[in-house]
């Protein structure tokens, strides 16, 4: 009789475990990229819509700080809005002995920002060189009001600021550039300077104008939009990926693969970014 008892007290605490194993809220961390913030967001609220009992946890900091964290395991998908560095990868495989995964999840066009009152419209990539690197310092040597030039930029951790350095700074950034912890606080900075300028990501740009950007002083100038993105007519674009240590599997694979479906990209462009495809 007790053996008997012992028996179905042990097959109730299996199922009581069972249960409550299955009924666990599975978590998926995403960290780094500050311009993907927002996006990842979104992504997650309605993936766990769809997956209540998936938690998708998504912060930001930058993207060089999204990718440290991946290294050090504290993540399972690092955004960025860069490539990892050769160092980066590097120190994944000392760690992990692997490279590390790369996936493309959208496209964006680096804004660059300027007040609604300020005259100037339209800039050569070398003129914003000049302006960003401090050899030019007046409005008035770009066509525009004889008033000083108010820098604003991303700190140093910034996969927008390695990307905008490299493509269009191509040098060091002034000394009196002012840095700011994300595009948005760029912004709004923006919007209250009128001799400012800054930059990033160009779903970030409202209460601002964007700046039509020309390759050199003959071409014409053109704004970031979906279809100068698509056609590679706007000359500072890129693509925001996520990185992760291996090949997803569980709940990290599901949401992955839902981000790089129609349904995932279409909120791509609800956000203000573009789709893959």
């Amino acid at each position: 009789m007790k053996t008997s008892k012992l028996k179905i007290v042990t097959i109730l605490l299996a199922v009581m475990v069972i249960g409550c194993t299955s009924s666990e809220s599975k978590k998926v961390t995403v960290k780094g990229s500050d311009t993907m913030v927002i996006l990842s967001q979104k992504w997650a609220e309605a993936f766990m819509k769809k997956n209540p009992k998936t938690t998708i946890q998504v912060t930001g900091g930058g993207s060089g700080v999204g990718i440290a964290a991946l290294i050090n395991g504290s993540t399972d998908i690092a955004n960025a809005s860069r490539p990892m560095k050769p160092s980066e990868v590097d120190q994944l495989k000392e760690k992990y002995k692997t490279s590390g995964l790369e996936i493309a999840c959208a496209k964006d066009g680096l804004s660059v920002f300027l007040n609604k009152e300020n005259p100037v419209a339209e800039l050569t990539l070398a003129q914003l060189s000049d302006i960003f690197s401090g050899r030019i310092t007046n409005w008035k040597e770009v066509g525009g009001d004889d008033e000083k030039i108010q820098l604003y930029g991303r700190e140093s951790s910034s996969g927008t600021f390695e990307f905008f350095k490299e493509h269009v700074v191509k040098t060091d950034f002034s000394k009196t550039c002012q840095t700011l912890p994300g595009t948005a606080a760029i912004v709004n900075a923006v919007k209250k300077d009128k001799y400012s300028i800054g930059y990033g990501g160009a779903a970030y740009a409202e209460g601002v104008k964007d700046c039509k950007i020309k390759v050199d002083a003959k071409s014409a100038g053109i704004l970031p939009t979906a279809e100068t993105i698509k056609d590679k007519t706007y000359p500072i674009s890129r693509y925001l990926y996520m990185y992760l240590k291996s090949q997803p599997t569980g709940e990290a694979k599901a949401f992955i693969d839902w981000i790089l479906s129609p349904e995932g990209q279409k909120m791509v462009e609800e956000v203000g970014y573009y789709p893959l495809k």
